[in-house]
This record gives C-alpha cells, sequence and structure tokens, in this order.
C-alpha cells in the first residue's frame, strides 16, 4: 500500500504536541478492568488520530489500544489493511509525571507489520520503518552493531512484574547481566534497544499494540526477537506475549542460551 511516510510523521507528530504536551503531569488517572492506567489523554489521543488517519487514510479502519475487545477482534479478523495504534504508551509515566512515554503506530497488511512509528513527544524523537526499507531514528538510519559485550557486561530492560516468580527470582539470585533497567513504555524500550540504549530485553506479557510498530523497528535496524517459547512474534492475535530480544546478535544467542530457548523462524 502506498503511505506517505513523512505525512504519516507529520499526523503523529503534531497530533502529539497538541494534544499530549500539554497534558503531561496535569490529568487524572483512572483503572480499566485490568488495571492499567487510562487518562483523558489516551482517549482523545485515540480519537484525534482515528479521525485524522480516516481523512487522509478512507480506506484505512484503526484498532486502538482503547476500543473494546470485541471491536478490536472484529478488526482484526477483517482482511483489509490496519492502523494499530497505542495513544500513549507508558501512561502510567504521562500521568506521574516521568518524562518517558510514547504513540506507537503500525500498518498491519494481511497479518505482516509494513510500516511503524513511535515517536517520543519529550525528546522530540521519532523512531520509524518501512519493511525492507531500514529503520530510522528521525533522519538517522539505525542498524546492528557488534558491541562486543558478553552478557555479564549487558544492560538488560526487563518487565519484572509479569514474570513467571522462578524466573523472576533466577534473574535476582542469579545475576547473568552487567545492570538493569524497567523504563515503563514497550514501544519505546524496544527502539531504545535499536538505537543501542540498551542491550537485551524481555517483558512477559505485550499486546499487540505495544510492540507491531515497535518489532518493525528493531527488526529493520537488524535486531533480534522471539517469545520465552522460541517462537516469532504474531501480528494477527490479540492474546499478550512475551518478547525476548537484543540488537547484537551475539548478545541475543547469549540471553536464549541462558533463558532456554531456542529460536525458531
Amino acid at each position: 500500500m502506498n503511505i506517505d511516510l513523512k505525512q504519516l510523521k507529520d499526523i503523529v507528530i503534531s497530533a502529539s504536541k497538541v494534544e499530549l504536551l500539554p497534558r503531561f503531569n496535569t490529568v487524572e488517572r483512572a483503572y480499566k478492568p485490568d488495571g492499567s492506567v487510562v487518562t483523558e489523554a489516551d482517549l482523545i489521543m485515540q480519537e484525534q488520530l482515528t479521525s485524522r488517519l480516516k481523512e487522509a487514510y478512507p480506506d484505512i479502519d484503526l484498532l486502538g489500544e482503547e476500543m473494546t475487545a470485541d471491536q478490536q477482534q472484529s478488526l482484526l479478523t477483517s482482511s483489509k489493511a490496519l492502523w494499530c495504534l497505542d495513544p500513549v504508551d507508558g501512561t502510567s509515566n504521562f500521568a506521574a509525571g516521568v518524562p518517558y512515554f510514547s504513540v506507537s503506530l503500525a500498518l498491519i497488511e494481511n497479518g505482516i507489520v509494513t510500516l511503524g512509528i513511535v515517536y517520543d513527544p519529550i525528546r522530540d524523537e521519532c523512531f520509524s520503518a518501512q519493511l525492507g526499507q531500514g529503520a530510522h531514528l528521525n533522519k538517522l538510519p539505525l542498524s546492528s552493531k557488534d558491541t562486543g559485550l558478553s552478557l555479564q557486561r549487558a544492560i538488560a530492560l526487563i518487565d519484572f512484574k509479569r514474570l513467571s516468580s522462578e524466573l523472576a527470582t533466577q534473574l535476582v539470585t542469579e545475576i547473568p547481566y552487567g545492570s538493569q533497567r524497567s523504563l515503563g513504555s514497550i514501544a519505546l524500550e524496544l527502539c531504545w534497544l535499536a538505537a543501542g540504549r540498551g542491550h537485551i530485553y524481555l517483558h512477559a506479557k505485550q499486546h499487540l499494540w505495544d510492540y507491531a510498530a515497535a518489532h518493525l523497528i528493531l527488526s529493520e535496524a537488524g535486531g533480534h526477537a522471539c517469545t520465552l517459547a522460541g517462537n516469532s512474534l504474531k501480528n494477527n492475535q490479540l492474546k499478550p506475549c512475551s518478547t525476548v530480544a537484543a540488537l547484537d546478535k551475539s548478545l541475543f544467542n547469549q540471553w536464549c542460551d541462558y533463558l532456554n530457548i531456542i529460536p525458531r523462524p
């Protein structure tokens, strides 16, 4: 599908500057049934981007995080091209005034993500990728580099909350990496991994809107990812999945070996 990437970036960036930044650390939070945080900003951003994208690309529907599960499933089972949007990835950070959150938008065609944008309004950094055409941070290309690091020297981006108690305990008592961070925006963490701002990654429960765009960006930068079961990440299901990842192939292999994973295509 012919998409103007510059136009798409402009839509996401302008909406973020108008709707998100003025509300940063000024909105009240509410809690969804699953315990996750939602704010006025999430709802307004989804409304604004749905409207702007429909105006620019009237034939493409949009699946957003703030829809009902029935609405999401109905859209995902359609054979049409589909936008997949997380209007604020890192809402807890956004509401608390922690300057680490993002807007994530992916285009899914026949179950394949063909375009991804992750925008960080605080740093004015726009990560983007098109399938087969590489990844960029603003105008700079992103590419895989051999760090030469062993797993024991790596910076790990890990969300412990959703790991099994056995694996979480193992990682704390048998620390296999140099140091660990949990920053609070899945999409942005994967993009930071693609930019070399961290070396290995682990999250046990990500939704499609969390990872669709960022996984393409990481992949197009030369990175590697799979689930804890060793499977490829799927882009045609709502069921949450785990993600094990690294930009550096050697570190990815070491990380998978430690976790007893055999990645499958």
